[in-house]
């Protein structure tokens, strides 16, 4: 049975078992690119004003799935890739945890790394996920951030909504 290429969950995962997953028995695989985001005990680099002591993710189901897996086709569509898996979490999470995984597989690496790192700008602006930090100040709602937005600009897309 062949993996999904999106998954959204709340528990944890392993980034060799999802690389090898991909990579398969594909012998035209040359290179295996991978993005792992973790949740920082700080937002925006801030003094103790600016301590998460939880972030909480929620997302739309369906809705989410669908997105990302048109991020894959348009990824799949600018490079030459061989194959792309994202994986988010939601629920509560705490520093030090996975938030995020790409993985692209790539006869060669530059490929691999331009389609990785595109995914993870249009997921950053584009998919549809509703972030809360925690701080001593109590909880909040992160508001996406114009940088995000020019990282993805650099790749011809403009921003459409609030992601985070």
């Amino acid at each position: 049975m062949t993996k999904p290429r999106v998954t959204i969950q709340t528990e944890d995962f392993d980034l060799s078992t999802e690389a090898a997953a991909l990579r398969g028995q594909d012998p035209a695989v040359g290179a295996v690119a991978a993005f792992v985001g973790t949740v920082r005990d700080r937002n925006r680099g801030e003094s103790d004003a600016g301590q998460v002591a939880a972030m909480e993710l929620e997302h739309y189901p369906g809705m989410t799935e669908r997105s990302i897996e048109a991020m894959i086709d348009e990824a799949l569509g600018r490079f030459d890739i061989r194959a792309a898996r994202v994986i988010h979490r939601v629920g509560v999470l705490q520093p030090l945890d996975q938030i995020v995984l790409v993985v692209v597989t790539s006869a060669h690496r530059g490929q691999a790394f331009q389609a990785c790192e595109f995914l993870m700008d249009y997921l950053k602006t584009q998919a549809p996920f509703w972030k809360k930090e925690t701080t001593p100040e109590g909880a909040h709602w992160v508001d996406a951030r114009v940088s995000d937005d020019e990282a993805l600009r650099r790749w011809g897309i403009e921003a459409a909504g609030n992601a985070c």
